[in-house]
């Protein structure tokens, strides 16, 4: 992936983590116009919606039904054992390529080889699970899935640091939100048209998310070649050494833990609405179809009103952690409404109340975890880190509910475990003090 810079170039002896501090502080000196940021800010909205929808397309529909049309034993088991294999490799991988991009000096510059690489892999990895129906298959299937998609998201996520100037850095985070949020839900609606014809949503799935990483490099701004910058060290304890977490940096810890949290409480509950759907308030197949296709919509407009909406008031009252704390307590109420009413009305609530948390929380929160950063020149290997909360999230959510589930026989008591999460993730991010 790297290449070596430019023969006669300078190469002064510089450490691994002076290197990298260089590099991304040359990058953040490079001027950026008006009509860069506005491409930056489109490119994130696009970029976020692509990958999400198209893993939302899968994870939350088209997987779920395929491990129930196996006709295996404990289909909601196995869901979750899929999940924790993935969720392994992904909170290694994301640290990894993070810290390899910020390290990388090739013609295409640090983060877009890897972008280009880690879309086309994670596509065509996730295209492929409609074509595998062993369970131990689509486990390793979604595993090299996870390693690829992360091989995507640490670098792309890194770009918010070290190109995007700080006086736009809030805005185009919230852009990022927004795409994430209206592509879960719209995610889970395009996955819903093909609950009769898995492969073909398999298909779509994977498509999305491969064309996510080249249409985001597209819209950007081309990045500078960084074979002109400082080398640094191929020694391996260096490279073991530069990837160690950041110290003496508790509100970095404290957002990370909140985003960990609120992840788990509200992937707990929306990669197993399909289940939730059929076994705990009990309608068929296509009953739950139009169910979830519905509940789409409505998470779909009230995570669009709250990403538009709360970037902008976060930037004019000047606070990122009053927002957040608000769509903790969306998360909580939304979450409460099928435990509730376990009707129809009862997923509607929760699509519209929890949905309006999550597009304010993805929104909003993107910016807290740039705001926290100890250190500015390393952000591609800390901000890997950080998002490795995100991937961990959502895949020990669904995680804690398969083992509910699996220790009670039902559905129940998956929505105050839920309700907890999202409180733990409220009280942790009170924690923070270096940002308001």
């Amino acid at each position: 992936m790297s290449e070596p810079v430019a023969p006669g170039a300078p190469q002064p002896p510089v450490t691994s983590d002076s290197a990298v501090g260089t590099a991304t502080a040359m990058l953040q000196a490079m001027p950026v116009s008006r009509a860069g940021v506005f491409r930056y800010g489109i490119g994130f909205v696009v970029f976020g919606f692509l990958w999400i929808a198209g893993l939302m397309v899968v994870a939350a529909v088209v997987l779920p039904q395929q491990l129930t049309d196996l006709g295996v034993e404990n289909p909601a088991g196995l869901l979750g054992a899929v999940n924790a294999f993935g969720t392994a490799f992904a909170l290694v991988s994301n640290f990894v390529w993070g810290n390899l991009s910020d390290r990388t000096r090739s013609r295409l510059g640090r983060r877009t080889p890897w972008i280009l690489a880690g879309t086309a892999l994670s596509g065509l990895s996730l295209a492929s699970l409609g074509w595998l129906h062993e369970p131990v298959a689509i486990i390793a299937a979604f595993c090299v899935f996870q390693v690829s998609l992360n091989m995507l998201l640490a670098p792309a996520v890194a770009v918010l640091s070290d190109r995007v100037p700080q006086s736009a850095r809030g805005t185009v985070s919230a852009a990022y939100g927004t795409g994430v949020a209206v592509g879960v839900s719209v995610g889970v609606l395009i996955g819903a048209l093909f609950i009769s014809n898995l492969t073909a949503g398999f298909l779509v799935g994977g498509g999305l998310v491969l064309i996510s990483g080249v249409v985001a490099v597209i819209l950007w701004p081309r990045e500078p070649s960084a074979r002109d910058l400082p080398a640094t060290s191929r020694n391996l304890k260096d490279v073991l050494i530069s990837m160690a977490p950041p110290r003496k940096a508790p509100d970095f810890y404290w957002a990370f833990g909140s985003r960990f949290f609120m992840l788990i409480s509200y992937q707990m509950i929306m990669a197993y609405q399909l289940y939730i759907i059929q076994d705990y308030v009990g309608q068929t197949k296509e009953q739950s179809a139009a169910t979830i296709a519905t509940m789409a919509i409505i998470t779909l407009v009230a995570s669009l009103i709250g990403s538009t909406v709360s970037g902008p008031i976060s930037d004019l009252i000047k606070r990122r952690k009053l927002p957040v704390i608000l769509s903790s307590l969306l998360f909580a109420v939304g979450i409460a409404m099928p435990w509730i009413m376990p009707n129809t009305m009862g997923l509607y609530l929760f699509a519209g109340i929890a949905g309006l948390g999550y597009g304010i929380y993805m929104s909003v929160d993107q910016a807290l975890l740039v705001d926290v950063l100890p250190d500015k020149e390393k952000a591609g290997k800390d901000l890997a880190i950080l998002n490795m909360s995100t991937t961990a999230g959502q895949t020990v959510g669904p995680i804690v509910t398969s083992i509910v589930v699996t220790a009670t026989g039902a559905y129940a008591l998956a929505f105050p475990v839920s309700i907890a999460a999202a409180v733990v993730g409220l009280l942790l991010v009170t924690k923070i003090r270096g940002v308001r």
